[in-house]
Parts: C-alpha cells; structure tokens; sequence
C-alpha cells in the first residue's frame, strides 16, 4: 500500500555501530594534532640548559622529519602557603612567563626549520613531561640538566624524568 507504514515494535532494541565506539575511542584517544605525533618533547623555561636542550631538540626533530613540541610547565604553589589550611590543594598561579617564552620563540630564526607548537601545563615538571609525550606518542624528550642545590636536594628533573619515563629520555648539559 502507498504511503503506509509499518510502525517498529517498542521493544526492538538499536543495536550499537561498532565502528562509531571505535572511532570517538580514537578521537578522544589523539585529540593532539596530528602532525606533531611521533615529534619530540622539550622542556623549555628559558634557562641556559633549556636553551641548549631546545636546540638539540630542533636537530633530533630536522633529522627524523618530525614535529617539536615544547612544554613549559607553569607554577603551581600549595593553598597553605596563604591561607594556612590542613589539606595540601593546589592553585595555578597565572604564569605570565608562558606568554614570554611563546614571543621569544615566534621570534627564533632556528625554530624555522621545523614544525613547533609550544604546550603550557601545570604541576610537577616530570609528570607533565611524560603526559604530553604520552599524548602525542613522542619518540624522545629532550631536557635540560639541573644545576645548583634545588637540584641535589629535591632531585633533578632529568633524574626523576629518566626513571619514570616511557620513552627515552635525553639529558642535555
């Protein structure tokens, strides 16, 4: 018959795609862009080492055709410090130093060479280190060595980056 319909059972059930679930688990998974997947991580504050470590990073990155992705990590500083409170919580404290550093690359004559974006992050320098490697599945991380007695009371950067890391580290002097 024309123009009749056939209505669906109310407990038919809508059988899930597949390939959907799949492909919004792919896109939450490398939400990074793309064309820097595979790249190199460099941690850069604007120190002497970080300076050092950013160049070679630049090489590593020519060489393998690849992206870099520098990473400052931002200040974040415990809540008792001002308010004296019991629980350790954390606040991000505006860095306005990320906004410096991203001048003064935009500004390097050697950062032309090869494809960069810069990635700010707060927390502890290591984690946040490893998590952007993780999530733009970097080949190596490139940073700075430490130097003075934050370093050798606290631990260096590049120690505790080594150990924890799943991917080789690169430690620059």
């Amino acid at each position: 018959m024309a123009g009749h319909e056939t209505p669906e059972p109310a407990d038919r059930k809508q059988v899930a795609d597949p390939m959907a679930d799949l492909e919004a688990a792919e896109q939450k998974h490398h939400s990074c862009d793309p064309a820097f997947r595979h790249g190199v991580v460099v941690g850069f504050d604007g120190s002497t080492s970080s300076e050092r470590a950013l160049a070679y990073a630049i090489g590593m990155a020519r060489r393998h055709g690849s992206g870099l992705i520098i990473v400052h990590v931002a200040n974040r500083l415990p809540t008792t410090v001002w308010a004296g409170c019991e629980p350790p919580v954390f606040v991000d404290v505006p860095d306005h130093r990320t906004e410096v550093l991203g001048l003064e690359l935009a500004c390097a004559d050697h950062l032309a060479e090869v494809p960069w974006i810069l990635v700010e992050r707060g927390g502890d320098i290591c984690h946040e280190l490893e998590e952007v490697g993780r999530e733009y599945e970097a080949d190596a991380i490139v940073v700075g060595s430490t130097h003075g007695l934050v370093g050798r009371i606290f631990g260096s950067v590049a120690g505790r980056l080594a150990r924890r890391a799943q991917r080789p580290v690169m430690v620059i002097p």
